[in-house]
C-alpha cells in the first residue's frame, strides 16, 4: 500500500482548520515537565482523509541542532490541548528526549520516518493497512482533550 501524500495545510487553498476545533499553529509546545520545546508552525495534513496527521513544531533555538534541524513533526494523537492558555503538551517528550527526536525538514515524509518518530515517542508503527488508524493520528482525541 503506497503511503498517503501529506501537504501542509498552508499550502492548501481549499482547506482549513474545522469551525469547532482551535487553529494550534503558533501555540507553546511543552514536554512532560512543562518547559517549552516550540511552538506549533505548521499543521500537516492528508488531504484524501481530510484529517490532521502531524503538528510541525519549530523548537527553541537552545535545541537546535544543525542549521536545519530545527523542526520536528508529532503525530497529532501523541499530543492534548490546554486551550485556556494555547498550549500543546506532548507528555512522551522533554527537554532532554526532544534532543534524540528525528529532526523534519520539509522533505517527503516516508514510512520509514514516520516509523522513527513513533520509536523515538517509545510506541510501534503497526501495520501499513491501518497505519494512520492507530491512537498516534487521532485528531478527534486531540481537539477533544482540550474542551
Amino acid at each position: 500500500m503506497a503511503t498517503p501524500v501529506l501537504r501542509r495545510l498552508r499550502d492548501l487553498t481549499d482547506f482549513e482548520v474545522a469551525d469547532d476545533n482551535p487553529d494550534v499553529r503558533g501555540w507553546a509546545v511543552r514536554g512532560s515537565d512543562g518547559r517549552a520545546l516550540g511552538s506549533v508552525y505548521e499543521l500537516i495534513v492528508e488531504p484524501e482523509a481530510l484529517k490532521v496527521r502531524y503538528l510541525d513544531v519549530e523548537l527553541d533555538a537552545r535545541f537546535q541542532r544543525g542549521p536545519h534541524e530545527n523542526h520536528i513533526l508529532l503525530p497529532i494523537g501523541v499530543a492534548s490541548l490546554d486551550a485556556d492558555d494555547d498550549n500543546v503538551f506532548v507528555p512522551a517528550l522533554n527537554a532532554e528526549t526532544v534532543l534524540q527526536y528525528p529532526p523534519y525538514s520539509e522533505i517527503q515524509i516516508t514510512r520509514d520516518y514516520e516509523e522513527a518518530m513513533l520509536r523515538a515517542l517509545g510506541l510501534s508503527a503497526g501495520t501499513d493497512e491501518q497505519f494512520y488508524e492507530q491512537n498516534s493520528y487521532d485528531a478527534g482525541a486531540f481537539y477533544r482533550r482540550g474542551r
